[in-house]
């Protein structure tokens, strides 16, 4: 485990230290705070519930987007320069390779997630907020954005050429939101298949409200631990080629 976190903490500083990594901050922040101003402060006048639902409801998207965009060169950037034959000759294993790269992603997601906590604290101001909605929207997404790093994570693993992995990354994450459209035009027991399987429709409108159903929070685990698994077979199955 140790060595899972040497890697954790080696990937972290990498991106606080790149462009990259405080490109994708600046324009969360800034996309958060146009559609926050734009939509869920204007508009006429709202309860801060509304506003506050509203300001996840964007946010779960900018969260997919900066998700695929952090985890795309996780694997394939150390296939591409070749470093990955450094991590295959040292006594670390396939899992914890995986699984050090996801918890640092996971931990940058979550400081550019945090990042955005003055906009709901601006609710404030003017309304009653409530810090269960608040603590309840921000969990959502963080078990949102761990599902679509884990996706990442996967097609990363999948290709050596990190474009191609933002490609495979992106269209995996899309055909779970298309479900949930799928669920809507399909007939039972289809319709609750795809309803289900749906990365954000079902599952992450509860967070919006600030309502935790553990339903909800056992599929966001689950959909990570198979994507975190099938990366590592990815791994395992190149390791002896």
């Amino acid at each position: 485990m140790s060595a899972t976190f040497l890697i954790a903490r080696r990937e972290l500083g990498a991106y606080l230290r790149s462009m990259i990594g405080w490109v994708i901050i600046a324009g969360v922040l800034a996309v958060d705070g146009l559609l926050f101003n734009a939509f869920a402060l204007g508009g006429g006048d709202k309860r801060s519930s509304e506003v506050l639902s509203l300001f996840f409801y964007f946010s779960s998207g900018t969260t997919m987007i900066a998700s695929v965009l952090i985890a795309f060169r996780l694997l394939a950037e150390e296939r591409q320069t070749g470093t990955i034959n450094l991590l295959y000759s040292s006594p670390i294993r396939d899992g914890e390779i995986v699984l050090g790269k996801f918890l640092s992603a996971l931990a940058f997601l979550a400081i550019v997630t945090l990042a955005t906590g003055f906009m709901p604290m601006l609710v404030m101001i003017h309304g009653k907020v409530s810090y269960g909605h608040v603590a309840g929207g921000y969990f959502g997404l963080l078990l949102l954005g761990s599902a679509t790093l884990a996706i990442g994570t996967f097609g990363s693993a999948l290709t050596r050429s990190q474009v191609l992995a933002a490609i495979l990354s992106a269209c995996m994450v899309v055909a779970m939101l298309v479900a949930w459209l799928l669920g809507r035009i399909t007939e039972r027991p289809l319709s609750e298949v795809f309803s289900n399987l749906s990365l954000h429709g079902l599952h992450f409108q509860p967070f919006q409200a600030g309502i935790v159903h553990l339903r909800d929070v056992v599929y966001y685990l689950a959909v990570t631990y198979v994507a975190l698994f099938a990366a590592t077979r990815v791994l395992e199955a190149r390791r002896w080629r």
